[in-house]
């Protein structure tokens, strides 16, 4: 499934509309503290596995998106206004997101891919 239209919406949250007509609304704090880059949920190089702390404390424009560009046919990647942009949020894995995030299940991204 790919998307045929990405916004945000009420400004708090991601709607994604899909090329089956679906749509997929993600609270943009959710979407944010789930963020899939290393540096968010850590990686494992070498058999060893890093994993981040959380952030103590709110950064002013954490939780704002500041740009959303397109990466190839496969994902997104997020400016938010802090200046964080590592992540890059799958198709796949916005999908799942949305499906969970009344859940408030953490991801692994690994096990998504």
């Amino acid at each position: 499934m790919n998307p045929v239209q990405i916004k945000i919406f009420e400004k708090h949250s991601l709607l994604i509309v899909w090329d089956d007509h679906s749509e997929t609304k993600i609270n943009l704090k959710y979407l944010r503290d789930e963020c899939p880059c290393a540096s968010c949920k850590g990686e494992t190089v070498l058999l060893k596995t890093y994993r981040p702390a959380k952030p103590a404390k709110e950064t002013p424009g954490m939780y704002k998106i500041a740009n959303i560009e397109t990466v190839g046919g496969y994902a997104i990647q997020i400016t938010w206004k802090d200046g964080h942009n590592t992540g890059l949020y799958t198709w796949e894995y916005l999908l799942q997101l949305g499906a969970d995030q009344d859940n408030k299940g953490s991801h692994s991204y690994e096990n998504i891919i």
